[in-house]
């Protein structure tokens, strides 16, 4: 379970902000945010059966309980009127927020063909790439529309956060700089650079930058959340928790601030109270995969008495998340431990390491991790078979043949 740093959750503020534009602008028109160009004004008039099956899927996709109803909507609304690239979104956005990532990018994908100029598509798509581990997919989605879009400056911030996710945090630091010689005191992209600088081991930076960040606006999400990750490098615990309290106060609809609480929680060792952070998520967003992730190590932590209960539930949870999308990195990794550590099944453990290994970007702070892991898992013996095995013919008789 990693700590998100910000813009982790902005694909759910896109669709939140996004509603109530759709129920009116559909068939072509640009996004909230994003500038209306002629590649997207030149797609036909919207059907209108189309759009009214929209209008009911967005409405069913603001209560978990009817949110399998909404995307069969949005599915019959795109299937109408396949230039409906609104549908295509909101279906994305749906795909996401129930956990199905990999579904998510198809449809994100599609909507960003049909509408090149939308900046809420390219923000979504980006973060879900991010969110699936494929940060160089990401930084050359925003990368692309930042470059034709010098002025989108929240996508820019964007930008910057995939960048150091990516590694390039020279550059990062670069995309940073120009945000605020354009939008100066700007919280995200001041938060953003203290994250940079902490990247590089610049510690006292990067805490003047993240209280810049929040002295320029006392109710930057962003700004409080670089804090506490600052904090946590610092060995802070404490701290570190109290911004990300802050963080959370700060944008209640926004799950990343528990999130990093509850994985604060885990490196305390704590797991009762993280379990609660992760559950308590679980009650508003059902199927919020990085929450399912760390709920189960959660009660990996508080099964080293061999809980058969909570180590199940700790599997099952992992291959939920595993069956919407068998890339997510982090749910390969945990999965992984289980087998090896506490189930004792290394034959199953090695597959979900060397898939983690294949997709995990060369910067993921398991990696390291997961390759000790296969070395240990390669000099293992292996399991006993649980039936003997067939008894092997007998070996022909030499000599002659007659």
């Amino acid at each position: 379970m990693s700590l998100r740093a910000p813009f982790a959750r902005s694909f759910v503020v896109v669709f939140l902000a996004a509603l109530s534009p759709l129920l009116t602008g559909c068939g072509g028109g640009a996004g909230t945010k994003g500038p209306a160009k002629a590649a997207v004004n030149t797609l036909p008039p919207a059907n209108p059966v189309a759009v009214a099956k929209m209008v009911q899927g967005v409405k069913a996709a603001a209560d978990a309980a009817t949110r399998p109803r909404a995307i069969v909507l949005l599915k019959e609304a795109a299937s109408i009127d396949p230039n409906l690239w609104e549908a295509r979104f909101d279906l994305g956005v749906v795909y996401a927020t129930t956990g199905d990532l990999a579904a998510a990018e198809t449809e994100l994908n599609a909507a960003r063909k049909l509408a090149p100029e939308s900046s809420e598509v390219v923000s979504a798509l980006a973060e879900v790439q991010r969110r699936r581990g494929e940060e160089k997919d990401a930084v050359e989605t925003l990368g692309d529309f930042v470059q034709s879009h010098p002025d989108a400056l929240d996508l820019r911030a964007q930008y910057v956060a995939a960048l150091r996710g990516s590694g390039q945090v020279d550059k990062a630091i670069t995309e940073a700089r120009e945000v605020l010689v354009r939008r100066s005191g700007d919280a995200a992209a001041l938060a953003e650079l203290a994250l940079c600088h902490l990247a590089k081991g610049e510690r006292d930076v990067a805490t003047l930058l993240a209280k810049q960040a929040v002295d320029s606006n006392t109710k930057s999400a962003a700004g409080h959340r670089a804090q506490g990750l600052i904090a946590l490098d610092a060995g802070d615990d404490a701290l570190a928790f109290q911004s990300f309290q802050k963080a959370a106060q700060a944008d209640p609809k926004d799950t990343t601030a528990r999130l990093n609480m509850g994985a604060v929680l885990l490196r305390a060792g704590v797991y009762p109270k993280a379990e609660e952070q992760f559950r308590a998520i679980l009650e508003v967003v059902p199927d919020d995969s990085d929450a399912m992730i760390g709920l189960a190590a959660a009660l990996r932590g508080q099964a080293e008495g061999k809980n058969e209960k909570k180590l199940e539930e700790a599997k099952t949870l992992l291959e939920k998340v595993l069956a919407k999308d068998p890339h997510m990195v982090s749910a390969n990794f945990n999965l992984g431990v289980l087998y090896a550590d506490f189930l004792k099944k290394p034959d199953l453990a090695k597959p979900l390491f060397e898939r983690f290994l294949d997709d995990a970007h060369p910067y993921h702070p398991a990696r390291q991790e997961a390759e000790r892991y296969m070395k240990t898992l390669a000099n293992a013996a292996p399991a006993p078979p649980s039936t003997p095995p067939p008894a092997a013919p007998a070996a022909p008789a030499k000599g002659k043949k007659g």
